[in-house]
């Protein structure tokens, strides 16, 4: 793997989720936020479904004393993740599925400050996310949080939800005018490349195209973020479409 661009890879996967959500570094910067206020800026971190590890990048940039965890199943995104890291002996990257009940496990420590967590999620239904939430409760220490950025959807709003989608679709489609990737043609790259074509053809045979999850509303992530064991869950931002909701143990 001598030789490839991981940054240009990184920076590539960035541009293709900016096109998706155009305020993501928004959410990255409130959640970071939230870490320096609730646990300090030295926090020990799980980057949850971490994907090449852009919130642990951001984390890292931010909080030089701190340190991560990024764990994940898809092999494609963990090679450019590990790529781009590569000698930074602040983070460990863990393989494992979060749909394992013994996924924990496999990470280097059982507890952090912070578990964190964006754009992944809506990836599972609901059964499995209230097991991974109780897991996720093990994890944290008391004191610490837990942090979900991702597309939840308040099924008591229709008219909004219809007016809110359509803008966002119109938006996106002018940006591809010009020239932004969409998920897909992000995908038809790395699968054309010779380095990440075999964890690309992996990653399809594990996920298939797009993972059929479920996207519960805030309300339902704070009470079921409640039951698992965390003291206190509410949103601390919100755009049109997504929330990020903290959890503190």
């Amino acid at each position: 793997m001598t030789g490839t661009d991981w940054a240009g890879w990184q920076q590539s996967w960035d541009r293709q989720q900016e096109w998706y959500m155009p305020d993501r570094e928004e959410r990255f910067r409130v959640m970071l936020d939230m870490v320096e206020a609730l646990v300090g800026p030295k926090p020990r971190v799980l980057d949850l479904a971490c994907g090449t590890g852009s919130i642990t990048d951001r984390l890292l940039k931010r909080f030089p004393e701190s340190t991560a965890t990024g764990v994940d199943l898809d092999p494609a995104l963990l090679a450019i993740a590990e790529g781009y890291f590569a000698g930074d002996e602040r983070v460990t990257f863990v393989t494992a599925d979060l749909k394992d009940p013994a996924w924990a496990a496999r990470l280097p420590h059982d507890s952090y400050d912070a578990v964190l967590t964006a754009t992944a999620l809506h990836w599972l239904h609901s059964e499995p996310l209230t097991a991974l939430y109780g897991q996720v409760a093990g994890l944290v220490r008391d004191g610490g949080v837990f942090m979900n950025a991702d597309h939840m959807i308040d099924e008591a709003t229709p008219r909004i939800n219809a007016a809110e989608r359509a803008r966002r679709h119109a938006v996106m489609d002018r940006a591809r005018t010009g020239g932004a990737l969409d998920w897909a043609e992000w995908w038809a790259l790395a699968a054309a490349d010779p380095v990440l074509a075999g964890p690309t053809a992996r990653r399809f045979e594990i996920y298939g195209e797009h993972a059929d999850g479920d996207m519960p509303s805030p309300r339902w992530h704070a009470e079921t973020l409640r039951t698992a064991g965390f003291g206190e869950a509410r949103a601390v931002w919100a755009s049109p479409s997504d929330t990020l909701l903290l959890a503190v143990k």
